[in-house]
């Protein structure tokens, strides 16, 4: 089929996006070789496929994720303030010759090396002096920028007991992440992970925030294309060579967050209920994934 400028290439596109046809879905020839496909995958959508050397590097920095991730999370107990956490993991960060990726990151600047997300928060809780208590669900989220290369995980701890609505909840946001990784296929389109996690996270009585998204990660902290958690209709197709995170943030209640108007980061939920989150670091082949972040 021949496509010519009169037939309507300048004009907007039928999505809606408010792009010219010919900047958004105009028929593309088909690439033919992995120089050809990253050059139109970042021509394209500004997405970054990664090269064999860089994801050796990007391997290396989400193994030291998984493990700084680990040991944190076995410090966590009744008793043990955020900050002490932060400190410990920070000096981690620092044994291993990484820098910690949230540490000063955004505007305004984010004080930490950590994130630590109790109850209603959602995500980006900063590490404070308040003792964890029993009943408590905290998620933390592990960042290092390691030889230029970053990794990313998170994953939720239970201090002691907890009620049945925050073990429901954490438990719902981890089976969403292994749906969305069990569903992920070269030539799928990104819109399976937002669309595979609502649908089970719905059927739970859950809800699933719509105010943050996963991300493109590797050679940069967040990287494009940015991947709805929640029902969508981003057509996208995986190809080999792309990193990127899955971290479901599921809540209890409403999906609704607020920001804290004081520290500006921290995530909470509109109704005070509980939300949980885990996160892996995904590596799509051209047989299927790998999950870079084997912090189970």
């Amino acid at each position: 089929m021949i496509l010519k400028d009169e037939h309507g290439r300048n004009d907007p596109c039928w999505c809606g996006s408010g792009k010219k046809w010919k900047k958004c879905h105009y028929p593309q020839p088909e690439p033919q070789n992995r120089a050809d496909i990253a050059k139109f995958y970042f021509d394209r959508y500004h997405i970054l496929l990664k090269t064999p050397e860089e994801i050796r590097g990007i391997r290396a920095a989400c193994a030291l994720a998984a493990d700084i991730l680990n040991a944190t999370c076995e410090k966590a107990k009744a008793g043990v303030t955020t900050s002490e956490l932060n400190d410990y993991a920070h000096g981690l960060h620092v044994k291993a010759h990484a820098i910690p990726g949230p540490l000063h990151f955004g505007y305004p600047p984010y004080p930490k090396s950590i994130c630590t997300s109790l109850n209603e928060v959602i995500c980006h809780g900063i590490p404070d002096d308040r003792p964890l208590q029993e009943g408590d669900i905290l998620n933390i989220d592990v960042s290092p920028i390691l030889n230029g290369y970053y990794g990313d995980c998170s994953r939720m701890v239970f201090i002691g007991n907890v009620s049945p609505e925050k073990a429901h909840v954490s438990k719902v946001s981890y089976d969403c992440l292994k749906r969305a990784i069990a569903a992920l296929k070269p030539g799928l389109p990104f819109s399976i992970i937002g669309n595979t996690i609502e649908a089970y996270a719905t059927a739970q009585g859950c809800s699933v925030v719509n105010q943050f998204v996963a991300h493109g990660v590797g050679k940069e902290f967040h990287e494009e294309p940015q991947i709805p958690h929640y029902r969508n209709t981003l057509d996208i197709p995986m190809v080999a060579g792309m990193t990127f995170t899955i971290e479901p943030m599921i809540n209890a209640g409403v999906r609704e967050a607020v920001i804290d108007p004081i520290d500006q980061w921290t995530a909470r939920t509109k109704d005070g209920k509980p939300s949980a989150q885990w996160e892996h670091t995904i590596l799509m082949t051209n047989e299927g994934y790998e999950v870079l972040t084997t912090w189970e």
